[in-house]
């Protein structure tokens, strides 16, 4: 079952803007949980909604990323991906924070595809989705609350989904009545993603919107994850536990680069410059380093 659509060519713009996003990740910590090592914890370690293994995890025996449906998922989704798929989610994700209006619409959009994961996680009789789902990484009510800081406290009236939002969340809602074991690549591609990217990004906006006191990023703080390494280690440790036959396992990969093809289209809707995004941070970068050295 495959959904892979092409994205032609790439312009010089895409090709400076990749290297500086990638610089910017390989600076933020979330990135280094990548390919980190696996850390045994504690007994006395806070308890997560999401059931964690007995087995212990270890650096020398085992990593959950290096195999099964783990593996499949990273190697699947970073290998389909074209260096213009790529290009045009990095174009798209400096574009929605080249303004407060842009970067607004953005997290309206991704308010109702999370309005729509979230309910049909919460409407699912499928055990492995229900398995994979866990209140820390639920992202509505951050979202909620980012909205009505850009649109006030009647916000729910002003905002309304785009063509590519509506699209995105009809595919959620479809898989949801069809094919509900789908949902974990909605699971591994949006949460997943967030998790891992979630204090760069947010660090990035305010930088870039001048945000007063993290005011506007809710959406990117996960504030009841207290070691983000270890959560997402365990995570992938449920995953792999899934009774999955071959053939759902690729479907599941299959489905996630579809989800990322939605998300890139919901960045090609913004309107704005990514390189008002880039200028500003990097002056608001060098500003910072100045001011040590005063």
């Amino acid at each position: 079952m495959k959904h892979n659509k092409s994205f032609n060519g790439t312009s010089s713009s895409n090709r400076i803007l990749m290297p500086l996003l990638l610089l910017f990740l390989s600076r933020a910590s979330c990135f280094n949980l990548m390919n980190a090592p696996v850390v045994n914890k504690p007994k006395t370690e806070p308890t997560s909604s999401l059931k964690m293994s007995n087995e212990v995890i270890s650096i020398e025996t085992k990593n959950p990323r290096k195999e099964g449906l783990a593996l499949m998922l990273d190697d699947g989704t970073r290998k389909s991906h074209s260096v213009a798929q790529n290009s045009a989610f990095v174009t798209g994700f400096f574009k929605g924070l080249s303004s407060r209006d842009s970067y607004a619409k953005l997290l309206g959009s991704l308010y109702f595809v999370y309005l729509a994961m979230e309910e049909a996680f919460d409407a699912t009789t499928d055990s492995m989705v229900k398995k994979m789902d866990c209140h820390e990484l639920r992202r509505i009510e951050a979202l909620s609350e980012d909205m009505e800081y850009f649109y006030g406290k009647e916000w729910k009236s002003k905002v309304v989904p785009s063509a590519a939002t509506q699209k995105y969340v009809n595919r959620v809602k479809e898989v949801a009545q069809k094919y509900p074991k789908f949902l974990i690549a909605h699971q591994y591609t949006r949460y997943l993603g967030d998790l891992f990217g979630g204090q760069m990004m947010g660090s990035m906006a305010n930088k870039s919107l001048d945000l007063s006191n993290g005011k506007g990023t809710a959406f990117y703080m996960f504030e009841s994850i207290k070691d983000t390494k270890y959560f997402i280690t365990n995570w992938y440790s449920q995953l792999n536990e899934l009774d999955l036959t071959d053939e759902e396992k690729e479907n599941i990969v299959d489905e996630a680069n579809l989800v990322f093809d939605f998300n890139i289209e919901i960045l090609d809707e913004i309107e704005g410059s990514p390189w008002i995004t880039v200028i500003s941070i990097a002056w608001k970068s060098l500003k910072e380093k100045i001011s040590i050295f005063q």
